[in-house]
């Protein structure tokens, strides 16, 4: 139903002189597209990505209403809020206030709220960069989600642009097994059973740990002290160095520097009087730069052991990590207008442990950065434990900071 955001979308740009397209490539899957045409054709095109789908929400986690969209003390609550709904929204406000404001630029601005992004992208990034790359090609791409001020070793703020994401390969492996009458349970071959072995040696499982490049970059960039940064470079002592961090940041940081696998969901057994001979798992694999499908199976195999014949992969769907340069335009651009908002801040590049839309238009040669801009009144823990959590919200002062972001940053990087 992301077609009611595209409604709602159209409407509030009607009348301020923005080119709008839709793009419905299965019913109710509608992204939107606007776009400030540029006055030269060898100026740079920027696009300014948000998207409008968001996580289910169990309200019986939540203080209030997931979808009141409430406003209460300074902050929006919803799901979504940050997630990314705060981003796609101000990027429409910054974007049609620069139409209304007569912002002719030298390079094209295209506002592009897509579809279908917690889902994999079919409908919504991978359609459109597969088949409509006349209307959302750009030389520079920004989405969700850095920005959030964080101390560095020195004193000053730093914030993280994520120039990269690990990759993804969700699967399914079935655990089969023989079924019998639930009565007599001496010595079956209960699926649900072995499921629950595998479910245990997964979580049990301890992953190599992987030193890279944007790892590096990120903590020279937040220049730490060398007894706090020196064990987070070193293979062999990261792990035990993130006993003493805060419980987000240790996620973070793990999550930055592993193969993770996390079981969701499980399906089987069919009445509640028969052995099941067969369940179905479902897991979320995330996979650092380099790594492939069979790499992916063979950690599986590793861990499960003397269990791994019992599973079969059904099915998986590998997307491979992605990363952009950060000597380039737009990284300047971002740390030159940033200084306004936070004299003295420093950019430093990161790496996006969960999947963006960003990946898909790195394949195709773009530069594609995570960024936002965010006020210090919620902590970079608060935002770890709201994404795809309860209580979900965000603030207006940080609403605010992002829209004036946007419009900076059209202004520098498409005006000569």
């Amino acid at each position: 139903n992301e077609a009611r955001s595209a409604d709602l979308l159209a409407g509030y740009f009607e009348g301020s002189g923005v080119d709008i397209e839709r793009y419905e490539p299965a019913p109710g899957r509608t992204s939107l597209v606007a776009r400030i045409e540029g006055r030269r054709a060898d100026a740079p095109t920027l696009l300014l990505m948000g998207h409008t789908d968001v996580v289910p929400a169990n309200e019986d986690g939540w203080q209030r209403d997931p979808f009141g969209g409430e406003l209460v003390d300074g902050e929006v609550w919803g799901r979504g809020a940050i997630d990314m709904l705060n981003l796609t929204a101000s990027m429409a406000v910054a974007t049609r206030r620069l139409a209304v404001d007569g912002f002719r630029p030298d390079g094209t601005l295209i506002y592009l709220a897509v579809a279908d992004e917690e889902a994999l992208g079919t409908w919504g990034a991978e359609h459109l960069s597969r088949h409509e790359i006349d209307a959302i090609g750009a030389d520079y791409v920004i989405t969700e989600s850095g920005g959030i001020p964080v101390p560095g070793g020195d004193g000053d703020l730093r914030l993280p642009v994520l120039v990269g994401e690990k990759g993804s390969c969700w699967c399914t492996l079935r655990v089969s097994g023989t079924p019998g009458h639930a009565s007599l349970p001496y010595e079956t071959d209960n699926a649900l059973v072995t499921a629950a072995s595998v479910v245990q040696r997964l979580a049990d499982y301890r992953p190599e740990t992987r030193i890279h490049d944007t790892w590096r970059q990120f903590l020279a960039g937040m220049a730490l002290p060398d007894e706090i940064a020196a064990p987070l470079l070193d293979p062999d002592r990261l792990v035990d160095a993130l006993v003493g961090l805060p419980i987000g940041m240790a996620r973070q940081f793990h999550a930055c520097t592993h193969t993770t696998i996390a079981p969701t969901v499980a399906h089987g057994g069919t009445k509640t009087n028969v052995i099941p001979d067969r369940v179905d798992l479902q897991l979320d694999i995330r996979t650092l730069p380099g790594q492939t499908l069979p790499e992916v199976q063979a950690i599986l195999a590793e861990a499960l052991g003397d269990l791994a014949d019992r599973v079969e992969m059904l099915e998986a769907h590998d997307d491979p990590a992605t990363r952009s340069p950060a000597d380039t335009p737009l990284w300047d651009t971002l740390g030159r207008v940033t200084q306004a908002f936070y004299a003295g801040s420093h950019l430093v590049p990161m790496m996006s442990v969960g999947a963006t839309d960003a990946r898909f238009f790195r394949r195709l040669g773009t530069t594609a950065y995570g960024f936002g801009l965010f006020s210090q009144k919620l902590t970079f823990e608060d935002y770890g434990r709201m994404f795809h959590g309860d209580d979900e919200r965000v603030d207006v002062d940080s609403l605010r900071l992002s829209t004036e972001l946007w419009q900076a940053v059209a202004r520098d990087l498409l005006t000569a």
